[in-house]
């Protein structure tokens, strides 16, 4: 599982950096002989970037490169800002001196990583991380933690729309501040206006996507 993990982000890279353009075709046997593996984690791999509408399958043409629709894209940031609203609210109220701490440090640790965005998105996926945790609400936390893996290549992208970065810091000391206040309602907003897409936003990751896949 991890090595099929460890492909599926390969992949993912190379489409959301438009290595692999919309609608080529990935075949399964290639890439095992590309990656010196066998075909069941490049299966798997595929299945997991499936997931995100990454890839699709289509008859006789088997695995292609897709885009996902918008209004889908729409949807699942939606949901995905709700979750994280609950998430924020409930660690508001619910945090324990292990989670300040842990807070404190992955906030410093976005802050140290912010001139990169490749290392700053893993600092940021530990970050919203330790917000499901400290919900300490292990269902909601494992939802947020599977819709936060399905829409990451798409969270990746985003960061690299100029002055995204420091927004993004700005946003998550923010949060923290609101977190640590105690302060539900607050937390909740800013968590909800820090993950959705609208507007100006949105516009910006469809043309990320769009410049992707058209390289």
């Amino acid at each position: 599982m991890s090595r099929a993990r460890d492909l599926r982000q390969t992949i993912e890279d190379e489409i959301v950096e438009g290595r692999l353009a919309l609608g080529a075709r990935l075949d399964e046997v290639q890439l095992a002989t590309r990656f010196g593996v066998s075909r069941t984690p490049i299966r798997e791999a595929l299945l997991q970037l499936a997931v995100s509408g990454l890839v699709e399958t289509k008859p006789r043409r088997g695995t292609i490169v897709s885009a996902p629709e918008p209004h889908h894209l729409i949807a699942m940031f939606e949901t995905m800002a709700e979750i994280e609203a609950a998430c924020g609210r409930l660690a508001a109220r619910r945090l324990g001196a292990g989670d300040r701490t842990a807070l404190e440090a992955a906030l410093a640790a976005c802050a140290a990583a912010s001139d990169d965005c490749e290392t700053y998105y893993a600092e940021n996926y530990v970050f919203h991380s330790l917000i499901y945790r400290a919900s300490h609400n292990a269902f909601l936390a494992e939802q947020a933690l599977s819709l936060h893996r399905r829409l990451a290549p798409y969270r990746r992208l985003q960061l690299r729309v100029r002055q995204r970065l420091p927004q993004s810091l700005a946003e998550h000391r923010a949060i923290v501040e609101a977190i640590l206040a105690g302060d539900d309602a607050t937390a909740a907003e800013r968590l909800r206006s820090h993950v959705l897409v609208q507007g100006d936003r949105f516009a910006d990751l469809i043309s990320g996507l769009r410049a992707s896949n058209a390289a």
